[in-house]
C-alpha cells in the first residue's frame, strides 16, 4: 500500500502553520491510515490532527490546529493509496483493448472501482461491488455514481461483459437505487449485439426495474485501427438513425410514465446520422455531458452568452489516469494563462521584429538560457501578434460542432482545422483522444505567425494520451478551456 504524498500546501493554511511541505509522505492521520482520497478528506475535516510524516527519510509527527470542517490546505498526489480494484471483465468493445503498444503503463490500467466511479465519473459495472461496498458508499454518502448498463437481459450482458457475475451484477444497481444513491447509467451500443431489439428491451427494461437511474447514455461503439475483436465495427448511417429514432421513442414513453425523459442519444449518433441536434432544453442541467451528451448544444450555448456558467469537461474516457487532480473531477481546473503562453522554444532565433514563428518573444527563464537554447530547448512566454489570424483545432467531430459557429461570426481571420485521428484510426474522431502525434503533424502543414488554440480536453497537465507535450508541438498553441465560453472569449481581440 502507497501513502499520500503532499503535492501542494496554500499559503496560509493550517497545513501550511503546521510545517506541512511540499513532499511530506502522510503515514498516517489521528493514527489512522487512508486508503484513498475519500478517507483522507473525512479524517482531515476533523478538528485538531496529528498527523505522522515521513519527510527525508526520517519520520516526525506534525500537529495541526484547526477547527472542523476547515481545510487543511494540502493537496495530495494521488485519488487511491490502496491497490486499485481492476476489471475482471473481457468486454470486446472495451477500449483499453484498443489501445496501441508503447503507451505509459496508467493507460492499459482496466478498473471497475466504485470509488473511481465517485471521484471521476468512471464507469463500474458492479461484477466486483460487494456487501462492504455497499455499506461505505451509503455510510459515506458517495453518490453520484456511474454504471455500465449495456443489457437487462442477464445472459445478453454476460456475454457483452464475457463474464458470468455480469448476469446478476445489476442486482446492486437496483440495491443503490432503493437507498437513495444517485446512479447515471451507460449503454455501449454494438452494431449486431445489443442494438435493435436488444435494444429495446434494455430501455423496457430500465422503465420496469431502474426508473429511478438518474440517466441514461445511449453512446456508440468506438472502434481504433488497433482493435482485435474483428466483431466490433462502426455503426452505417441506417444504424445511427434507428438508435436516435428508438432513443427519441423511449423519451416519450418515459416522459409520460416517469415526468422526464431519462434517456438520450450521444451527439456522435445525430452528426452519424446526419440529423440536427435536439433543443437545449432537452437536455435538463446535462448530467451526462461528459459522455458526449447535450455537448453541442451547451457548447453551443456557451459559446452564443446564452449560458455563462460553463458546463466544461474533464478528461473524458482517461479521466483517472497520472496527472489527474487526487480530488478527481470535482477539484478546480486549471485555466490557461492570460496574456500569453509557456511554450518550450529552441533553439531561439528570432527574426530582425524579435519573433520567433511570428510570436513577440517577451523573456526567457534567465540570462543564460539565451546562450544555452542553440542546443536545448527554453521555456519562454510568447505571446502572438494582436492582429494574427487564429486557428481552432479540434478532432472530426468537434470541427463540425465549432465550424458553424465560427462562420457564424462572419471573420475571416479565424478558422478551424481539423485534427484527423491517425493514431487511433478506425471511427475515432472525438476531441477527447487527439494525441499529440496528430496535432503535431497538422499543424507542421500550417503558416506560421498565426495563433492555434488547442483545447485541454485532450490533454493531461499538459501531456496527451501518446506521450507527447505541449512543447513538443512544431508551434506555439494557447491552451483553451474546452467549452464555448472560454472559447469565445479567447476570440477576443487582444491587446
Amino acid at each position: 500500500m502507497s501513502v499520500p504524498t503532499v503535492v501542494a500546501v496554500s499559503p496560509s493554511s493550517p497545513a501550511e502553520r503546521a510545517g506541512l511541505r511540499p513532499g511530506d509522505e502522510i503515514l498516517s492521520i489521528s493514527g489512522q491510515v487512508p486508503r484513498d482520497v475519500i478517507q483522507w478528506q473525512l479524517l482531515v475535516d476533523e478538528a485538531d490532527l496529528e498527523l505522522e510524516v515521513r519527510r527525508g527519510g526520517l519520520e516526525h509527527r506534525v500537529d495541526v490546529s484547526k477547527v472542523s470542517g476547515q481545510p487543511l490546505g494540502a493537496e495530495v498526489d494521488a485519488a487511491l493509496f490502496d491497490r486499485v480494484r481492476t476489471c475482471d471483465n473481457h468486454c470486446e468493445f472495451c477500449f483499453i483493448y484498443q489501445l496501441p503498444k508503447g503507451l505509459r503503463r496508467s493507460l492499459y490500467l482496466k478498473d471497475d472501482d466504485y470509488r473511481l466511479s465517485f471521484l471521476y465519473g468512471n464507469f463500474t459495472t458492479l461484477t466486483r461491488f460487494t456487501e462492504a461496498d455497499l455499506e461505505r458508499v451509503l455510510t459515506e454518502g458517495l453518490s453520484p455514481l456511474y454504471v455500465s448498463i449495456h443489457a437487462t437481459d442477464p445472459d445478453l450482458r454476460a456475454r457483452m461483459l464475457r463474464n458470468p457475475r455480469g448476469a446478476v451484477s445489476l442486482r446492486w444497481l437496483g440495491v443503490l437505487l432503493d437507498h437513495g444513491v444517485e446512479v447515471h447509467g451507460q449503454v455501449v451500443v454494438c452494431p449486431g449485439i445489443n442494438d435493435g431489439h436488444a435494444l429495446d428491451d434494455t430501455l423496457c427494461g430500465v422503465l420496469d426495474e431502474y426508473p429511478r437511474l438518474a440517466s441514461l447514455a445511449v453512446v456508440p461503439l468506438g472502434v481504433s485501427r488497433w482493435s482485435p475483436e474483428p466483431a466490433m465495427r462502426a455503426h452505417t448511417t441506417a444504424e445511427a438513425a434507428r438508435v436516435v429514432d428508438l432513443v427519441e421513442d423511449w423519451q416519450g414513453v418515459y416522459l409520460a410514465v416517469l415526468g422526464r425523459r431519462l434517456v438520450h442519444a450521444a451527439d456522435e449518433y445525430y452528426l452519424l446520422a446526419g440529423r440536427s441536434f435536439p433543443p437545449v432544453d432537452v437536455y435538463g442541467d446535462f448530467e451526462m455531458h461528459e459522455d458526449g451528451i447535450g455537448m453541442a448544444r451547451a457548447f453551443e450555448a456557451e459559446f452564443d452568452g446564452r449560458r455563462q456558467d460553463a458546463v466544461g469537461v474533464q478528461a473524458g474516457f482517461f479521466a483517472a489516469v497520472d496527472g489527474a487532480p487526487g480530488a478527481g473531477y470535482r477539484a478546480p481546473r486549471t485555466g490557461p494563462s492570460p496574456g500569453g503562453c509557456m511554450v518550450e522554444v529552441g533553439p531561439i532565433a528570432t527574426d530582425d521584429g524579435g519573433l520567433v514563428d511570428g510570436w513577440r518573444v517577451d523573456a526567457a527563464k534567465d540570462s543564460g538560457d539565451a546562450a544555452r537554447s542553440a542546443t536545448q530547448p527554453v521555456p519562454v512566454t510568447v505571446r502572438p501578434r494582436p492582429d494574427a489570424p487564429v486557428a481552432i483545432l479540434t478532432g472530426t467531430y468537434g470541427a463540425r460542432v465549432v465550424t458553424p459557429l465560427v462562420e457564424s461570426l462572419g471573420r475571416p481571420d479565424v478558422r478551424v482545422v481539423e485534427v484527423p485521428n491517425e493514431f487511433f484510426g478506425g471511427n475515432i474522431g472525438v476531441t477527447g483522444l487527439m494525441v499529440g502525434e496528430d496535432v503535431a503533424r497538422v499543424l507542421a502543414g500550417q503558416p506560421g505567425g498565426h495563433r492555434y488554440l488547442l483545447p485541454d480536453v485532450c490533454l493531461s497537465g499538459d501531456r496527451f494520451l501518446d506521450g507527447t507535450t505541449v512543447p513538443d508541438l512544431p508551434r506555439p498553441v494557447e491552451v483553451v478551456a474546452t467549452d464555448g465560453w472560454s472559447l469565445r472569449q479567447a476570440l477576443e481581440p487582444g491587446p
